[in-house]
């Protein structure tokens, strides 16, 4: 019995490629398996090939793998870019309409079953993705009626006549898969689930969740890919609460509303990609200056310009941390599983209003699109903290001076009013300004302002929960691996490997990449005679802020990956055999 199996369908965008996907790993999910899946797809909206990967688990997996055990196949296209993943003893199941043919080098079986004369003859060729669901039940030794509650959430609105036809295709989906079989050995059988219930979702869709359960009620948000999913979840979610989200005419006006409203007092939220946060800078320094609180959520994808909007890749660091004209205090977290997408979303609000500043959640593609085994989350560990938000002023002796919104003190963070609060009238403008909001261009007040807006951070890294999350077995390394968001999991499985053969390796994860979590990092990196930075860019950008803050450099290497596509366990493990090898890596 397996403990695992890696399988992938793939089709034409449009034929239901997704959904086929989506139907198998809902229900793998109520069996209890632990689940990963990642989806290629193109930048439009019918066409083009694309599919679906779903690592199935007894055990908790958090990356995407090389391999493959069965290919689930609508097209010759499908086959012809991913049979080389498939390894000795996998299964390609195809549609036997289009004459699918193995690849002479190809290491798995072909079967072709005919999915889409199997579905007429249940009512429509729609159906063919019941039937190749069935087929695939066949190939790993289940029973169908495991789909059957799925079946019917989905087209029980249909009538029940619509959810017979349909478990009648996939039931004859799986017969002829099982004779096609024969007395073929069960080497795909799944040895079983704990049966226990988790949830199952998208990096984006926890930190939607997140930022609920830190009490958001607003979203202006303009669509784009890998953002849009917080605005659909939220768009359903929020007037639930009492909320609403506002699509916007573009990015500058969504950022720009989330300033206003999280300035009246109403938690709110906008999220975008690259593109979408190149235009937001100038309204992401106006929080700065005016000490607003802001959460921005940036999913990072392909660039630069349009660039690959659909697939892998993490380089808008320097963007995140540089972007915006003159120095302002501002935050850049960087979660690397749903789990802590969920967790940090929440706590993103807490530290834009304690600490009266830009805070930007850093997510990429893999991360706010793969989707993931969670278990339930613990909502005892959410909390709302305004920070120093003043319910009542005493009234001034002056009666025409104005409130000090922006009070020079000792932590750098001023006292702050809603608008109505009695007696806490002040001026708010993106000019400097003194500490009743007047503007002024005094050199003394300059530096009192920039210095109190700039040390309100002194303090956050040490308060930080988990700043850098490590994995450390020993006290000095041969190899220190350092990533951020989606790359956590094939770290972590290529460190399990390099373990084997009794190479000395830590993993150290940025959770927090601004303001720097230098002390924290600081030691694994002196212990370690070697440090590889694996990172989805072109120009180690993470490699090269660890350098400015840490130091080090002549042990610090980079691998990187910025093809489309997210880093699979094999690829780390191998290019950290060649650097402790002394042999050539992509630096």
């Amino acid at each position: 019995m397996r403990e695992e199996i890696i399988w992938k369908v793939g089709g034409q965008q449009g034929e239901g490629i997704e959904s086929t996907g989506e139907i198998f790993s809902v229900g793998m999910n109520r069996l209890g398996y632990h689940l990963y899946g990642y989806r290629h797809f193109s930048s439009r909206i019918k066409g083009g090939h694309t599919n679906n990967k779903v690592r199935v688990s007894t055990e908790k997996v958090n990356a995407v793998s090389e391999e493959l055990d069965i290919l689930v196949a609508f097209d010759q296209e499908s086959i012809d870019v991913n049979y080389h993943e498939l390894s000795e003893g996998g299964v390609i199941i195809a549609d036997a309409k289009f004459k699918p043919e193995n690849p002479a080098d190809s290491k798995a079986d072909l079967h072709a079953v005919p999915f889409t004369e199997i579905a007429k003859e249940h009512g429509t060729a729609l159906m063919k993705n019941m039937v190749a669901i069935g087929a695939t039940c066949a190939v790993l030794r289940m029973e169908v009626e495991v789909f059957t509650s799925i079946i019917q959430e989905i087209f029980g609105r249909k009538g029940e006549d619509m959810v017979e036809k349909n478990m009648q295709a996939m039931q004859a989906g799986f017969h002829y898969m099982k004779d096609s079989l024969g007395n073929e050995e069960e080497s795909l059988s799944l040895a079983a689930a704990d049966g226990e219930k988790r949830m199952y979702m998208i990096g984006n869709d926890a930190i939607a969740l997140g930022a609920l359960a830190a009490g958001v009620r607003m979203m202006p948000a303009y669509p784009i890919t890998p953002a849009s999913d917080i605005m659909e979840y939220l768009i359903k979610k929020l007037p639930d609460v009492g909320g609403t989200v506002i699509q916007t005419e573009d990015e500058i006006a969504a950022c720009s509303m989330a300033i206003g409203s999280n300035y009246a007092g109403v938690r709110s939220l906008t999220a975008s990609a690259g593109p979408g946060l190149s235009l937001m800078m100038e309204a992401i320094g106006l929080a700065g200056m005016t000490e607003t609180p802001l959460v921005v959520v940036d999913t990072q994808r392909g660039g630069p310009s349009t660039g690959l909007p659909t697939k892998q890749e993490q380089s808008d660091l320097m963007q995140m941390i540089y972007g915006t004209h003159g120095d302002i205090p501002k935050v850049v977290m960087a979660p690397s599983t749903a789990d802590e997408a969920f967790y940090d979303a929440a706590e993103s609000f807490n530290i834009a209003d304690e600490y009266q500043c830009p805070v930007i959640l850093l997510s990429d593609l893999q991360l706010s699109l793969s989707k993931q085994t969670v278990e339930p989350f613990d909502l005892t560990q959410v909390d709302i903290r305004r920070g120093k938000v003043l319910d009542e002023v005493k009234e001034r002796e002056d009666k025409n001076a104005y409130f000090k919104r922006y009070q020079v003190t000792e932590d750098g963070i001023s006292p702050r009013v809603l608008p109505g609060t009695k007696n806490g009238i002040h001026h708010v403008t993106g000019l400097e300004h003194n500490e009743e909001g007047r503007p002024t261009e005094a050199t003394q007040n300059r530096k009192d302002q920039m210095e109190k807006r700039m040390r309100k951070l002194d303090r956050l890294v040490e308060r930080f929960p988990n700043p850098v999350a490590v994995n450390a077995p020993h006290e000095e390394s041969d190899l220190l691996l350092v990533g951020f968001n989606a790359t956590r999991g094939a770290i972590e499985e290529a460190m399990a490997e390099l373990e084997k053969e009794g190479i000395k390796a830590n993993h150290a994860h940025i959770r927090l990449i601004h303001p720097f979590p230098t002390e924290q990092l600081k030691p694994y990196v002196d212990a370690a005679k070697q440090v590889l930075v694996v990172e989805n860019n072109a120009t180690g950008q993470l490699a090269n802020i660890i350098k400015m803050n840490v130091g080090q450099i002549d042990k610090i290497h980079s691998h990187l990956k910025f093809d489309g596509d997210p880093f699979y366990p094999e690829e780390i493990y191998q290019g950290s055999k060649e650097l402790l090898e002394h042999e050539s890596i992509h630096i």
